[in-house]
């Protein structure tokens, strides 16, 4: 028994001895890197030169397949979209099987099998994997380009070009790679309604032909397989697709510019500004600065950890995330810094980054810093290694980009040598603060006053790249035009003023989807201004708030608060059912061009309401509210597809945006003098 004791008291005594060594006030220092077993893909070659390389992995009976045809980027010029064309008519049947029959097959197989202008991809259970690849075969060597499938992919494209013209989005993404990399390049086309109509059948044709060769392309199997099955198979499938001339590709050399400057593309439907700081980059994944970049570029923006999202995102408050990524490519590529700020902010946001920027390059990181980066790219390189298609891609990698063959097993070496002086070389050789553009796509009229006051040059280009002109800011009034001839003027074009009068109550019921879930909102207005919304999730109460002309509340969540003071009486301002009515007290602030059309703008209260001079229908609201932390922000709802109800036309389309996310209320219904009462607003 005192043995016993003895052996307690004397592991108690060494357990404390080591817990007092340890000075928990530091961070530990990090381990060696752990050694990763890479597996080595199965490999051959056909004769006519397609790889082929399979990744057995017997977890789970199904098999994935990608082809990837490594042609060089190739520009298209004034063709630019046919590549779609390649990619969206492959796959649809072949000359041995119907596009009905093929579709139907791949659906009862549970199968998928898709393509790209280079490209192809298909996945099944194993037990049907050797019909799924004679399938994809066919298709990928036996296409059908007929006109009928031609006509119908124009139309998709030219749908998919006119819903997204006025998205700000879009517009800044293209537009920023046709300034960083050129007109002429590749990466600097964009599709347009012009270039889509310039291109014919026998063009898609024509590109499939040049570009849709074996002796310059990759097939990576990876699942449930057996390698010499499967190399018989692919060998009968595919050894008879000829091979031909590889095509061949003079880049146009990119450059940064001499000094900063600021490119802005003017969108006047903007509700905040797509801000991005780039430049142009010489960096692949063999070069030794290459885990370097990677580091520095995670301690600038690479996530939630990055200096770029703490200080725009948790300290300002400017935007709902900011980050930054380097691409390293056998080609071209880039460093880019971007985010979406609100247009008060935009030219703050700048300054911000621009700060971010230049203390990465020229201060030296703190190693707490380069530690967290280190783990973040080790933590996910061995993630990654535990799934099978890891093996294949790195192995695709090494060869297509002429890497060491011990190239992966030596990556968590190469990433914990990185110091932090080889970070701040990084970021002076990549990060280029001193030659970049800073791209911003927004609202002139709102966000070029204050970045004027910056010190670099403004550039401006329309939504097409092209070199513009300062746009205008606003148009002069009519002489004797005033905010009640502008409301008198929108209710003669939605009806007539005399039956907008005799409107005493209006319901209307309205659904959307957030997040792929329903919403209804129920509105109920009487004059002179009741007013009640609820808003309905799933049929259960979400969010309710009513004024009675004289007192109000709002309540959420089963929490109700009631209406303040200053509430009280902005509500007693407004009219119902027609708010209109009250803006004619407003101010008549400017006229403003927004896609062509020009809007008179009026001012009430926190409100600007946008009436179109030429139909004299409402557009838009835009209200300014104030968050709980004091900041102000500009919620914009626009008003479209107007309808005639019992004579007086009303929106059936609203369009709101709640932080993020958009919301769009389609009306489903209208009364107007019924289906309101007094009860509505207690």
């Amino acid at each position: 028994m005192k043995t016993k004791i003895y052996s307690i008291i004397t592991l108690l005594f060494l357990s404390l001895s080591i817990s007092a060594q340890v000075d928990r006030s530091k961070m530990p220092e990090p381990g060696p890197a752990p050694k990763i077993n890479i597996g080595t893909p199965e490999k051959f070659t056909l004769p006519n030169g397609l790889q082929v390389l399979v990744v057995e992995n017997h977890k789970l009976p199904r098999v994935s397949l990608t082809l990837d045809i490594d042609n060089p980027p190739m520009a298209k010029g004034d063709k630019k979209g046919v590549e779609g064309f390649v990619g969206g008519m492959l796959g649809t049947g072949s000359t041995t099987i119907s596009k009905e029959k093929f579709d139907q097959e791949v659906d009862y197989l549970g199968a998928n099998i898709s393509f790209g202008s280079q490209s192809g991809f298909a996945s099944s259970l194993s037990k049907y994997f050797p019909r799924v690849l004679e399938l994809m075969a066919d298709a990928a060597f036996n296409p059908v380009f007929n006109q009928e499938e031609f006509d119908k992919q124009m139309k998709q494209s030219l749908d998919g070009i006119k819903n997204s013209e006025n998205s700000v989005t879009a517009i800044a993404g293209r537009v920023d790679n046709l300034l960083t990399y050129g007109k002429n390049h590749p990466y600097g086309e964009f599709t347009s309604e012009t270039t889509l109509k310039n291109i014919t059948l026998q063009d898609v044709k024509d590109l499939y032909n040049k570009s849709f060769k074996p002796n310059n392309a990759y097939l990576v199997i990876m699942g449930d397989v057996d390698f010499k099955t499967v190399k018989k198979q692919v060998t009968k499938l595919f050894g008879n697709w000829q091979k031909g001339e590889i095509a061949t590709s003079t880049l146009p050399e990119i450059k940064n510019p001499k000094t900063t400057e600021i490119n802005f593309i003017n969108m006047p439907n903007a509700v905040q500004s797509e801000l991005a700081i780039i430049n142009v980059v010489d960096l692949k994944m063999g070069d030794k600065d290459y885990y370097a970049a990677l580091l520095a570029n995670q301690i600038l923006g690479g996530g939630g950890t990055g200096r770029l999202y703490k200080n725009l995102r948790e300290d300002k408050g400017y935007t709902y995330g900011a980050y930054s990524g380097i691409g390293a490519s056998r080609y071209a590529s880039r460093f880019k810094a971007s985010s979406s700020v609100r247009n008060i902010v935009t030219d703050s946001a700048v300054v911000e980054t621009m700060k971010e920027i230049n203390k990465v390059r020229y201060q030296i990181s703190t190693q707490e810093e380069l530690d967290i980066a280190k783990a973040k790219y080790v933590g996910s390189f061995v993630r990654n290694v535990e799934k099978p298609s890891t093996i294949a891609n790195y192995a695709l990698n090494i060869l297509q980009n002429n890497l060491p063959s011990d190239y992966y097993e030596k990556y968590l070496a190469n990433i914990n040598a990185v110091t932090l002086e080889d970070v701040q070389n990084a970021a002076l050789k990549y990060f280029r603060g001193d030659k970049a553009r800073i791209v911003i796509t927004g609202k002139g009229i709102d966000v070029l006053k204050n970045l004027e006051k910056t010190d670099y040059v403004i550039k401006y280009f329309d939504k097409e790249g092209n070199p513009s002109v300062k746009p205008e800011m606003t148009l002069p009034i009519p002489e004797g035009m005033t905010a009640a001839n502008v409301v008198d003027k929108y209710f003669e074009a939605i009806g007539d003023k005399e039956k907008v009068m005799a409107v005493k109550t209006v319901m209307t019921v309205s659904s959307a989807t957030i997040q792929g879930t329903p919403l209804v909102m129920t509105v109920k207005n009487a004059a002179p201004n009741k007013t009640s919304q609820i808003i309905t999730v799933m049929g259960n109460v979400a969010q309710k708030a009513v004024f009675d002309g004289a007192k109000g509340y709002q309540e959420a969540r089963d929490q109700k608060m009631d209406m303040q003071p200053a509430q009280i009486e902005e509500a007693k301002l407004s009219m119902a059912p027609f708010a209109d009515m009250a803006y004619k007290k407003g101010k008549l602030n400017r006229i403003e061009p927004i896609d062509g059309k020009n809007y008179f703008v009026i001012t009430f209260n926190e409100t600007e309401v946008f009436y179109d001079m030429k139909s004299g229908l409402k557009f838009q609201e835009v209200k300014t509210v104030k968050t709980p932390d004091g900041r102000e922000v500009k919620v914009p709802t626009t008003f479209s597809d107007y309808k005639e109800v019992d004579g007086i036309l009303f929106p059936h389309s609203m369009g709101s945006k709640m932080g993020p996310m958009d919301l769009n209320f389609i009306t489903k219904e209208i009364k107007i003098n019924e289906g309101v009462s007094d009860a509505d607003f207690e």
